[in-house]
């Protein structure tokens, strides 16, 4: 019965979540393994260009190695997408950002060849698109090949050009044709504008580029937050076949976010808890169900890892449930969001909040750093901690004053913990009362640590009483969340009450005078079961103390009757009894000699028949003796031995509707061919009387 309580458990582990303090991991084998699975191989490649890029960036971010099934199909594919000149712009855009992976054999040449079509495509861009594509196909080739000029002569105009599309809260919208704005245009324009600052043959305006990190300071001002401290940017919907999620839109303003401040000089002032906002979003997805989803998650904190602006850097807790019967120790570890070691620091707690308290214990102790695994390790717990959840906040303390620069730790961190342990159960009695008195009639001690087998008896005119202790391994009183007597009627009607507490003691009184009409005057034995429970008690229990024969009064008339139970699924849908079906005795027989002797006679006239051809000397000079008919005359006959064959099998052995359906063939098949015979024996017949 314990093992079934485990369904209680985890349904109060879902109760007991608190929004406020969450648990971010960074990169596990988990995304390797999800990455392997959703991009498959389909007859040697991913699928389009678009997919494959995004299959070989993921594998590549994640340290896959799975290039070599399909290097060959895809850098094929790559070669004849470049030299073929009718080529669409994106086509040629992923083909060349596979290239910079797989470093397909392209020559030269095949860059050159591209380069007019592509600087053509952005004198006649008149959407942000088109300006992403070519605008990001020429940083690939300046990035691939250094035996190609590859520059931007009236980059100012350009980036005037993708300018206009920018809208007052940082936002843009996808041509000057759509009045919509979208935060995933936001995220390509700040892409590709750092291509075009990247590919200038002069210095940009700086008047321009401080306009644009105004911009993305408003994106950043309309960031939306979660209770734990994850950030993400909204996506509305602008058209259905070009919605982005809050996923890919994140995603993409990231990437654009790193790519710009890369491209361009100075810095830019942005808070630290956003960005380490935004890695915990993307954290805090998990393992996305999409190829899609999954690109766009390790794009993001790929670009986070590498990013000018600030490095998040993650706090994790490697185990979330400390038992305090085995002494286990508190490790924190703390990472880069794709897992790499973090700078060197130190890791304080600060606060423990008790589970539904808003009060903090302050505890300012800085956890002992183990070189050897990475982790931080807090040795003992602080005595004040007891068996229950609780609230840890820890802050993160950077060594290096310049790391404070480069890395957001985005202030304390709360994370969940539950202190489990086995809890001690003492003085469990169960006990017979006197309803008017309170003696006690009948007393006997538990053990709820093992097995029981009471019987007792009582009348409407006693009580019952169940009473017990717990006791935490530090001697403190322990509070279950569950706490339930229940008693079972022999009919299946079921009774649960709540064990309350008082002080130290958890204790029910049950006063059958009061209960007679919920137990629907029902008489006889009830089964006794208590149920305690709760996430941090290692030991919980659903145990059968025993029985209970209770005497009620008759119900009266008007009396409520008991409810009607429900039928058990296998009763309904299981096996059913068998059935024994009772035959008639079958008819006496007569003797096997008399049997014989009727089957003789039966079968006398057919050699009667037989001897009266002879004796008559039948003429069978009619028969024909041609080929064709003499064949149809002989098929006949046989026809007809096959019907008597039939009757004789349907007698011995065959039903009748297997009789019929074969002498429904056979007579088809003499109607046929006793046709034809009878039609050769009418026409020799005419013949002779002509002669």
């Amino acid at each position: 019965m314990t093992s079934n309580f485990g369904f209680l458990v985890l349904a109060l582990v879902l109760v007991a979540s608190i929004c406020e303090a969450a648990i971010f991991n960074p990169i596990s084998d988990s995304h390797r393994s999800a990455a392997l699975q959703l991009f498959s191989v389909s007859d040697g490649s991913f699928g389009s260009l678009e997919e494959t890029y995004e299959a070989l960036r993921t594998f590549e971010v994640l340290g896959i190695e799975k290039k070599v099934d399909t290097r060959a199909s895809t850098c094929a594919t790559v070669v004849d997408t470049i030299g073929s000149p009718s080529s669409a712009l994106k086509d040629l855009f992923h083909a060349l950002r596979i290239n910079g992976i797989l470093k397909c054999e392209l020559n030269d040449e095949a860059f050159k060849g591209i380069m007019p079509r592509i600087k053509d495509a952005i004198n006649d861009s008149h959407s942000l698109l088109d300006y992403y594509y070519s605008i990001g196909g020429l940083m690939l080739i300046k990035d691939q090949t250094s035996e190609v000029a590859v520059h931007l002569g009236d980059a100012d105009r350009i980036f005037r050009s993708i300018k206009a599309l920018s809208q007052s809260d940082g936002r843009w919208r996808f041509s000057s044709n759509n009045p919509e704005s979208s935060t995933y245009a936001a995220g390509l324009a700040l892409e590709t504008l750092a291509g075009v600052v990247s590919l200038a043959s002069s210095e940009i305006d700086h008047s321009l580029i401080a306009t644009l990190k105004n911009d993305i300071v408003k994106l950043f001002d309309g960031i939306e937050k979660y209770d734990d401290g994850a950030c993400y940017f909204d996506e509305k919907i602008i058209d259905a076949h070009m919605h982005q999620g809050s996923l890919s839109a994140s995603s993409v303003v990231v990437h654009g976010l790193t790519a710009f401040v890369t491209a361009a000089k100075g810095s830019l002032n942005l808070p630290g808890d956003k960005i380490l906002g935004l890695a915990k979003f993307f954290l805090g997805i998990g393992v996305p169900g999409s190829a899609k989803d999954l690109y766009h998650q390790i794009v993001a904190l790929a670009c986070l890892e590498n990013s000018r602006v600030s490095v998040p850097l993650i706090l994790s807790l490697p185990a979330t449930v400390l038992s305090v019967s085995t002494k286990d120790q508190l490790k924190v570890r703390v990472n880069t969001v794709l897992g790499s070691a973090a700078p060197p620091l130190s890791v304080k707690l600060m606060h423990i909040f008790s589970s539904g308290s808003k009060d903090a214990s302050v505890i300012d102790q800085e956890l002992k750093f183990d070189p050897e695994n990475a982790v931080h390790v807090l040795e003992t717990l602080p005595k004040n901690v007891n068996v229950g959840k609780y609230i840890f906040s820890f802050e993160i303390l950077l060594h290096d004053p310049e790391h404070k620069k480069i890395y957001a730790t985005g202030g304390r961190t709360k994370v969940p913990l539950y202190v489990t342990g086995v809890i001690s159960v003492d003085h469990a009695e169960i006990a017979i009362l006197d309803s008017d008195l309170g003696s006690v009639e009948m007393q006997k001690k538990l053990d709820l640590s093992g097995e029981n087998a009471v019987a007792l008896s009582a009348n409407h005119l006693q009580k019952l009483r169940l009473s017990f202790q717990l006791t935490t391994p530090f001697g403190h009183t322990f509070k279950p969340h569950q706490a339930f007597l229940k008693l079972r009627h022999e009919s299946g009607v079921e009774h649960i009450f709540v064990v309350g507490n008082s002080g130290k003691k958890f204790e029910i009184v049950l006063d059958f005078l009061g209960l007679v009409e919920k137990f629907f005057y029902l008489s006889g034995r009830y089964d006794i079961q208590l149920t305690v429970g709760d996430t941090v008690m290692e030991n919980s229990f659903l145990h059968l103390l025993g029985y209970l024969e209770l005497d009620l009064p008759d119900a009266p008339e008007k009396a409520a009757r008991p409810p009607p139970q429900p039928v058990h699924p296998y009763s309904r849908y299981g096996p059913k009894a068998e059935i024994t079906h009772i035959f008639r005795a079958p008819e006496k027989r007569p003797p096997r000699d008399l049997s014989f002797v009727f089957m003789g006679l039966v079968l006398l006239p057919f050699f009667g028949f037989v001897a009266g051809l002879f004796y008559l000397r039948a003429n069978l000079k009619n028969l024909p003796k041609s080929t064709v008919p003499a064949t149809f005359a002989m098929l006949f006959h046989l026809g007809i031995a096959a019907v008597l064959l039939l009757y004789t099998f349907f007698w011995l052995k065959l039903d009748l509707f297997t009789t019929l359906k074969a002498l429904g063939f056979l007579g088809v098949f003499l109607t046929f061919v006793g046709h034809r015979t009878l039609s050769h024996l009418a026409s020799t017949s005419a013949k002779l009387k002509s002669a």
